[in-house]
């Protein structure tokens, strides 16, 4: 009698897995070689950044603690914002397993090789062992990004009333300002058409399965990826339906509260920069914390923010105590968080799901 399958089941196993291969191949170990060296090289580059910034550390002092705080409070709201945009994409109602799997996976991107990558295979493991099902998770996990990172692209769209009201602007942040626009253009031109027509999103499809038939080495080709991602995308319109302004505020939320961090940390510091010239040096440095070289954009955010604030107008010090400040409560704090989040987890799902990640990367 066939076994039957169940939306908590694992995706099915392809390539090498499916083949008997039981080792990595050596086009995956080479792969992570070379992202480990480039992970390497990347942090060397950026170290005395990072040097700079770390060597504010007694000056921390000078920061009220009230600023703290507040800084604290807000990190938290943007962090909940992130759950409600997850809830509302994978269509669950529950907080709990929204929560901790997302501060879960969040940490757990930040200290191990592919950043957002082993943060997104984290949470989807950890909301499938809480009983979510794996599609609604996959579709989910994906809106919710697109969203994310949508936005994060438009950021520089709200600079720009404060700009025509005469703020004086740096010619390399002016610079910056317009690709920013352009990209933004670019990438909400052509979501729109994936989202909207068949025929591209079916082209997409048929291109990267080519490519990834062309370079497998064991295992069965890949079949049906074109209509996989139309039902993808399907299932991600159905699931947010006449809710997706909930979504796009909550992202809204995201990346607002985020800002506002900054924005606190500067005032906490005494530096009294433009908001509009802030926020765009925010957004170019959470632009570059993309970047998928270190963990979480580590070294490219602080390298990025010290340098942008500069341009807007902070002096060196406090953009360098700003930026420290700004970063303990938005990258480091959040990593006992994580940690916390995954035990908790365990505890009431009984299951390990960082180590069953780390093992099927192995594969």
């Amino acid at each position: 009698m066939p076994a039957q399958t169940t939306d908590a089941d694992p995706p099915e196993i392809e390539g090498d897995a499916a083949a008997g291969v039981t080792g990595p191949s050596p086009v995956k170990i080479g792969f992570r070689v070379v992202m480990l060296g480039v992970t390497g090289v990347s942090l060397y580059l950026l170290a005395p950044t990072l040097i700079n910034v770390f060597s504010s550390t007694e000056r921390l002092d000078e920061i009220k603690p009230w600023w703290l705080a507040a800084m604290v409070a807000l990190q938290a709201g943007s962090f909940w914002c992130m759950w409600w945009v997850q809830a509302l994409s994978i269509g669950v109602k529950g907080w709990f397993a929204i929560a901790t799997s997302q501060l879960g996976g969040n940490a757990f991107g930040r200290v191990v090789p592919g950043g957002a990558a082993a943060a997104g295979a984290l949470q989807y493991k950890m909301l499938v062992d809480a009983g979510v099902p794996g599609a609604k998770v996959a579709s989910g996990l994906t809106a919710s990004s697109l969203l994310t990172f949508a936005m994060l692209m438009a950021l520089p769209v709200f600079a720009l009333p404060g700009i025509f009201a005469g703020t004086p602007v740096n010619d390399g942040l002016l610079e910056a300002l317009w690709i920013g626009l352009a990209l933004f253009v670019l990438i909400f031109a052509v979501g729109a058409v994936l989202l909207l027509v068949d025929g591209p999103l079916i082209a997409l499809g048929r291109l990267i399965e080519a490519l990834r038939n062309r370079f497998r080495r064991h295992g069965p080709p890949t079949t049906g990826l074109p209509e996989r991602l139309v039902r993808e995308r399907d299932l991600i319109r159905t699931t947010l339906g006449r809710r997706w302004w909930e979504a796009l505020l909550g992202t809204v939320g995201k990346w607002g509260l985020d800002y506002l961090t900054l924005l606190a940390a500067l005032t906490a510091v005494g530096a009294r920069p433009s908001p509009s010239l802030t926020l765009l040096a925010y957004s170019l440095s959470q632009i570059l914390g993309q970047i998928p070289f270190t963990p979480g954009g580590l070294g490219f955010v602080e390298a990025g923010l010290t340098g942008t604030l500069a341009l807007a107008g902070v002096n060196g010090a406090d953009a360098v105590l700003a930026t420290l400040a700004y970063r303990l409560v938005s990258y480091w704090l959040p990593l006992p968080a994580g940690l916390i989040a995954v035990i908790l987890h365990r505890r009431r799902y009984g299951r390990d799901a960082v180590k069953e990640v780390e093992t099927g990367s192995q594969a």
